[in-house]
């Protein structure tokens, strides 16, 4: 051998020696890639399935069934393209129980934010058996709505509510709680009674604001409502707007009203204040009580877009006043 063919060998082996193992780290590091990825899928599969069939499917059906006359029952239905929104746009009872739901978003939403961060911060604060006091405050929480309308509705009754119970004892007269015009208050009451939720929340938000700021405006001479005004209230900024956005889309998708009904029927149809009349009563009685499942399905669109639009500006509107506790080594 030459000494040319020499160093062409002693090349190929360092090529060899420089390659090789490049190669053979490759493909372990692939594989394992491929595995977290199948690790992943198999995970979130259970959830995907479970959007598609129970959340996708039924949203495209519901859409489908908006442009028909389905009852439910009879085959006999038909085609009516845009029909049912033109009928929705002109119906007066439509807007009206729209209206109802909207001014009851927009006073349950406040309130219960506000009850829910003042009771997250008394509960904050190091007394003694705060574990206790915090399990108390959120066992309201954890009862079930049915449960909790049904309560109510026990609590409040005319004739036999503990409420009217106590004001006649005083000597008042008995009020009727679940008839206009209070029966949307008893209806506010039924929102307070969970802010157990929305303390939990609170409260951990108010555990994440870091203490130094705090002493830093102890030191500055700031007192206890300059500092939670100033520090507190804009580090919580982004947990009170999940709590404004997910409140509101709560609050007008509520069937409390039904719950919180009297028990005398009208042509086969339990009573509702005209007070609780809200969007999803209406709907309900689309529903079930008329078997109008297209109209009632074209209501259903027609609130999804509004809670779209309504999300989007409370985003929009946020913008300015929401603060964001973001590591600067995040960012890099």
């Amino acid at each position: 051998m030459t000494v040319d063919q020499m160093s062409t060998v002693a090349d190929r082996l360092r090529s060899t020696a420089r390659t090789g193992p490049t190669r053979t780290a490759e493909g372990p590091r692939s594989s394992m890639t491929a595995r977290r990825h199948r690790a992943f899928y198999m995970f979130v599969s259970p959830w995907i399935v479970g959007f598609l069939l129970l959340t996708i499917v039924p949203m495209a059906y519901a859409l489908w069934l908006s442009f028909t006359t389905f009852d439910g029952i009879s085959p006999n239905w038909h085609y009516v393209g845009l029909g049912n929104y033109r009928e929705l746009m002109n119906d007066s009872v439509t807007w009206d129980s729209l209206g109802r739901a909207g001014l009851f978003a927009v006073v349950s939403v406040p309130l219960s934010i506000i009850a829910g961060l003042g009771l997250a911060v008394l509960v904050n604060r190091p007394v003694k058996a705060r574990g206790l006091f915090r399990t108390l405050l959120y066992l309201p929480a954890v009862v079930p709505p049915v449960g909790a309308g049904i309560a109510f509705k026990n609590l409040f009754d005319q004739n036999a509510g503990a409420t009217n119970g106590v004001l006649t004892f005083l000597g008042f007269d008995a009020v009727g709680w679940l008839a206009d015009p209070y029966a949307r208050y008893v209806l506010v009451m039924t929102v307070l009674w969970g802010a157990g939720n929305i303390m939990i929340i609170s409260l951990a938000g108010l555990q994440d604001v870091p203490r130094e700021l705090h002493e830093a405006a102890r030191i500055d001479g700031a007192g206890s409502w300059r500092t939670f005004r100033s520090i507190t209230v804009p580090l919580l900024s982004p947990v009170l707007l999940f709590q404004t956005v997910t409140g509101v889309i709560a609050s007008v998708q509520t069937v409390m009203p039904m719950l919180l009904a009297p028990l005398s029927t009208t042509g086969g149809i339990t009573t509702v204040p005209q007070s609780n009349y809200t969007y999803m009563i209406h709907v309900f009685a689309q529903y079930f009580a008329l078997g109008r499942y297209g109209y009632a399905s074209a209501l259903l669109w027609v609130l999804f877009v509004l809670i779209l639009i309504a999300t989007g500006l409370i985003f929009r509107f946020t913008s300015g006043v929401v603060f964001y506790n973001v590591d600067p080594e995040a960012k890099k």
